[in-house]
């Protein structure tokens, strides 16, 4: 697999706090920045097919946007 360098500008604090980690878990910081973006990327593509699984769902049962707003409202009136 090959690779390629890319530079990228942190402000000094989340810099340090990513040093941090990666002294803690005795990694390089560019170890913890590549595990940070696959699982950016991997949390997308669940919440992408969640809501793909929803749209679906709702289109099916005829369900609007407006009908859900309706139900939210309603379940969190019951909580209270």
């Amino acid at each position: 697999m090959s690779s390629n360098t890319v530079n990228i500008s942190f402000n000094r604090d989340l810099l340090k706090q990513i040093d941090k980690i990666a002294e803690e878990e005795s990694r390089s910081r560019s170890e913890l920045i590549r595990e940070a973006a696959r699982s950016y990327i991997d949390r997308k593509r669940k919440w992408n097919t969640i809501f793909q699984i929803g749209r679906k769902t709702a289109q099916s049962n005829r369900i609007s946007a407006v009908d859900l707003e309706k139900e939210i409202a309603s379940y969190r009136k019951e909580k209270q």
